[in-house]
């Protein structure tokens, strides 16, 4: 069970869960192992995106734990970006801004625009 399915409230389901993009899993893993080690790529193993019908959650960590939450009645937009390669290999950030200065970053997401298309029905 993934950390957002523990973490749901009363009356909270989940909608949408998000991935990063297959290809930063490969980057990662080649450079670790030649230069550091497997840090980088647990961290891209142990972060989770996720969308409830009240809630977006990003969990990240291997040991530790680091969330962040924007809470769905609080976003005011739902921006999309997108490189030239985040084009070709279908991959993306996600960027949700909040009332206030709260912005929540969904980054390397696979199928971006799929992602904000969630979001927004969600939003209605």
């Amino acid at each position: 069970m993934s950390y957002i399915e523990k973490t749901l409230t009363t009356d909270e389901v989940v909608v949408s869960i998000f991935s990063i993009h297959k290809l930063f899993y490969v980057i990662p893993a080649v450079t670790s192992l030649i230069l550091i080690g497997i840090a980088p790529l647990l961290k891209l193993v142990f972060t989770e995106y996720g969308l409830t019908n009240k809630r977006i959650v990003v969990k990240t960590g291997i040991i530790g734990r680091s969330t962040e939450e924007l809470k769905l009645s609080k976003v005011e937009t739902v921006e999309l970006r997108q490189s030239i390669l985040g084009r070709i290999f279908g991959f993306g950030d996600v960027v949700l801004s909040g009332t206030g200065a709260s912005n929540l970053v969904l980054k390397t997401v696979s199928g971006p625009i799929e992602v904000k298309r969630t979001i927004d029905n969600q939003l209605i």
